[in-house]
């Protein structure tokens, strides 16, 4: 019931609200954008639907298994495109530095003999120094980081050129259990029901925490249906999942590294003072600064974890592939990473977004490769395809924007 203090227009705005229809409310959070990630989402199962229908192998367990493989180092580095983005700015380097990191981790353990965790340590520190060095020329000199992240592009190509040497590719050993963990590595059925069954319970009670922290604050919360319901419907997609993904070779550990990254960082952008400070950067950077936020040192934290995230991302595309060549890390790289953090709905403008647009965004670009590689289309139609899916999700970002702000 509206307040009959309340002003003429908002008295009529409120009873507009309460008259609507259910299909009038979805309607109108749609075009106002209002729906999260749902539209994604719903996107997603329809592309899986048209490509199971035209050629169901792209639905078997074994195919949709090497799609979540082929995800991770990818989704990796998009998420790290995620946070970067949420800030206002961009980084076109993400992939040289994904190329470099897998460059550092086959010469350090190949060549020079280093245990495989130094290797891995050392590419990872090659990503922190990298987005330290663009968080600092962003914040202190104003750099663009367009421009900036552009010309660290060709530089980083130009070292990972000479890190390779003139051989050019370097094979990683299969018995490295580095190699091992990343391309045969795989949650026992026994054990993914367990980090199943430890998922619905951690998430449950977060919400049940989340709830009684707003009932006592007399704000509103989340009824208990929709809880039941929420908590159901996450317990029946990570049942089928991983039963369905059991009948082939299962969840592969990459894959669940991923999904754990995403997971910690989307808790650190929902629940933490940086979180907070990521999104009121990226919202409107002078309130922000008039605020109290550490705006400098908040935007070198979102370029660090991009390019950490990169070099990480590397490290798996180098584990994967057992190989490190001049070709890893490629312009399809960045352009892909790019494209599936804005898919997955995170805005170019800043301040929108989430941690689970990498891992939506990732799966639809994944999947639309995936399947038109089943269909025997060349990589041209692949393009194209992923072009037009990407201006859209632009489209549909500028129009949602614009409304925002009138």
């Amino acid at each position: 019931m509206t307040s009959p203090t309340a002003p003429a227009p908002l008295r009529a705005h409120l009873a507009a609200l309460e008259s609507e229809s259910p299909w009038e409310r979805l309607v109108r959070r749609l075009r106002d954008g209002e729906l999260g990630m749902l539209p994604i989402v719903a996107a997603l199962v329809l592309i899986w639907v048209v490509l199971g229908v035209i050629n169901p192998a792209f639905l078997s367990a074994e195919n949709l298994v090497n799609l979540t493989l082929q995800s991770a180092p990818t989704g990796v580095i998009a998420l790290g495109v995620v946070l970067v983005l949420l800030v206002g700015q961009i980084d076109l380097s993400v992939g040289s530095v994904s190329g470099l990191a897998a460059a550092v981790v086959a010469v350090t353990t190949v060549l020079l003999d280093w245990p495989v965790a130094v290797g891995i340590l050392a590419a990872l520190a090659v990503g922190v120094v990298v987005g330290l060095g663009y968080g600092v020329l962003a914040t202190r000199l104003g750099l663009p980081s367009f421009v900036l992240t552009l010309a660290g592009l060709l530089v980083l190509a130009g070292v990972q050129l000479r890190v390779l040497g003139p051989r050019g590719s370097i094979n990683l050993p299969f018995e490295s259990w580095f190699v091992q963990v990343v391309q045969q590595g795989f949650l026992s059925q026994t054990l993914a029901w367990v980090v199943v069954v430890g998922v619905v319970v951690v998430v449950t009670v977060l919400q049940l925490v989340e709830r009684g922290r707003r009932v006592r604050a007399d704000l509103p919360r989340v009824s208990v249906t929709r809880l039941v319901l929420r908590t159901t419907a996450l317990a029946a997609v990570l049942s089928v999942t991983v039963a369905y993904l059991g009948t082939a070779r299962g969840v592969g550990y990459t894959v669940v590294l991923f999904v754990a990254l995403v997971v910690v960082v989307d808790v650190l952008l929902r629940r933490t003072r940086w979180g907070r400070s990521v999104r009121a950067v990226g919202g409107d950077r002078r309130s922000a600064l008039l605020a109290g936020v550490a705006v400098r040192r908040t935007m070198v934290s979102c370029f660090v974890a991009c390019s950490t995230f990169a070099a990480l991302g590397g490290v798996l595309a180098a584990g994967r592939l057992a190989a490190a060549n001049q070709g890893t890390g490629g312009a399809e790289t960045y352009l892909t990473a790019i494209a599936a953090a804005v898919i997955g709905g995170t805005s170019l403008f800043g301040g929108r977004g989430s941690a689970w647009s990498a891992l939506v965004g990732v799966l639809v670009i994944t999947s639309i490769a995936n399947g038109l590689t089943l269909l025997n289309l060349d990589t041209a139609v692949r393009y194209v395809v992923t072009g037009v899916v990407l201006a859209l999700a632009i489209t549909v970002d500028t129009l949602v924007r614009g409304r925002r702000e009138i």
